[in-house]
């Protein structure tokens, strides 16, 4: 067995990535039996101590000194200037699984509620602040958030720069676009970065309101429109056309998402409902379902992990990502094992309004049969795992990680990335958009 408190700093690619997190090892990785607490870095230790008091813009600057950085984000611009596609499990996009219909029962009454948070924002605003805030509704800035908590692309207005009635204002267009419950969860996970620089005493750094936000388009009950929020583990986009809402792309993550009694679990619900399906599996399923024994099984073929990523496949700047459909199918499922892996894409999409959920899931469950789920690691919960649910109108993954402010070197369960995407061209609305342009005969 192989601990993830084994340090080999010989690894090192500077003082917050190391190779041991995408080194293939044969032995299984255990989970810790202890609290995240024991991987909690002294303070004066020199991966938090020189950067104490830095703003975010200074700690930023000094990280980009950083060789593996500056290529990550070399990497990154290339993404960011390709014309946008979408994802997709060939290069090809299919046209015929996004389709702009009304919602059960007729089309969605317009919620003049998001817009008129929006025109409350922007009466608060100065025109500079407005300016700053605003973008078209095609601007390329929509693909330019990221989810480390180095700044990158400067994209709407930095909610801890701004007085607090501008950051009430900003999280009052997010509270009113999204479900309460969703608007609970993007919060938690907001407020979790804020407990992360107080464990660490960064809190200049990291803090709850580490986040840039933006408005896309002109904010109305009946035009397309959007807003995007980004900063540290968590990234939304959100866009409204023709009665139909949007939320991907989504990043939503934690370092710690298990936090002992001292604030909620951000996704240990999605997480049980995972392994009761995984454990469900029978063994010709498993054969089918288990792609890689380890969330480091040396067999992973060469570039599959990536010292950021680790094996999530659809963060940042992965909008035209190719990622070939892999694990089992949901047909080869019983009709049981179906209820739960709809229970768990349901709850990717936790953040959609009740009716634009039902709606979403309406389009996934119509496909739910190309749809597959793919698992690393034991399926009992007692390694740290990674599974993906893949299919033509989703892909949603979650992914144990190792520590970047905690000293785990390995995955461990309370480090947690997740992601959402509308594969084939809808990520930030856009194949919604091209048909509604098409229906008002825009060229």
């Amino acid at each position: 067995m192989t601990s993830p408190d084994a340090p080999d700093q010989a690894n090192d690619i500077d003082e917050f990535f190391s190779t041991d997190r995408t080194s293939g090892r044969s032995e299984s990785i255990e989970l810790s039996s202890g609290s995240y607490h024991e991987h909690l870095y002294d303070l004066g230790d020199p991966v938090l101590a020189p950067y104490r008091g830095m703003s975010y813009e200074e700690f930023t600057a000094d990280r980009y000194q950083a060789p593996f950085l500056r290529e990550l984000l070399d990497s990154w611009r290339g993404l960011y200037d390709e014309p946008f596609v979408g994802i997709t499990t060939d290069g090809v996009v299919r046209d015929d699984v996004h389709r702009l219909r009304p919602g059960s029962g007729g089309v969605f009454p317009a919620d003049p509620a998001p817009a008129a948070a929006a025109a409350i924002l922007l009466d608060l605003l100065t025109d500079s602040e407005q300016a700053t805030v605003h973008y078209p509704l095609d601007a390329p800035e929509w693909r330019g958030w990221s989810n480390p908590e180095f700044v990158f692309f400067r994209t709407g207005l930095r909610l801890e720069d701004q007085r607090t009635e501008v950051v009430d204002a900003a999280l009052g267009v997010v509270r009113a676009s999204l479900s309460p419950a969703g608007f609970e969860r993007v919060r938690e996970a907001m407020d979790l970065n804020g407990y992360l620089g107080e464990l660490v005493e960064l809190p200049t750094i990291m803090n709850p309101r580490s986040y840039w936000f933006a408005l896309f388009g002109d904010p109305a009950a009946d035009a397309p429109w959007g807003w995007q929020l980004f900063g540290h583990h968590v990234a939304l986009n959100f866009v409204s056309v023709a009665g139909r809402n949007v939320i991907a792309p989504v990043f939503l993550g934690a370092e710690p998402a298990l936090a002992e009694g001292e604030r909620p679990p951000l996704f240990d619900a999605r997480e049980r409902l995972a392994i009761r399906l995984a454990e469900s599996l029978t063994p010709a399923q498993r054969s089918r379902a288990v792609v890689f024994g380890s969330v480091l099984d040396p067999a992973m073929p060469e570039g599959r992990l990536h010292p950021a990523d680790e094996r999530h496949v659809a963060g940042a700047f992965r909008d035209n990502r190719v990622v070939p459909q892999e694990g089992i199918l949901a047909s080869e499922l019983d009709d049981a094992q179906q209820a739960t892996l709809l229970r768990i894409i349901e709850d990717f999409f936790l953040l959609l309004r009740d009716e634009h959920r039902a709606a979403t899931m309406a389009e996934v469950s119509a496909h739910l049969a190309e749809t597959t789920l793919s698992w690393y690691g034991a399926t009992d919960g007692s390694q740290p795992f990674y599974f993906r649910v893949q299919g033509p109108t989703v892909l949603a993954e979650l992914d144990h990680h190792a520590g970047v402010w905690l000293s785990n070197r390995l995955p461990a369960r309370f480090h947690v990335h997740t992601t959402l995407r509308h594969p084939n061209g809808n990520d930030y609305g856009k194949a919604y958009l091209a048909q509604w342009r098409v229906a008002r005969g825009d060229k």
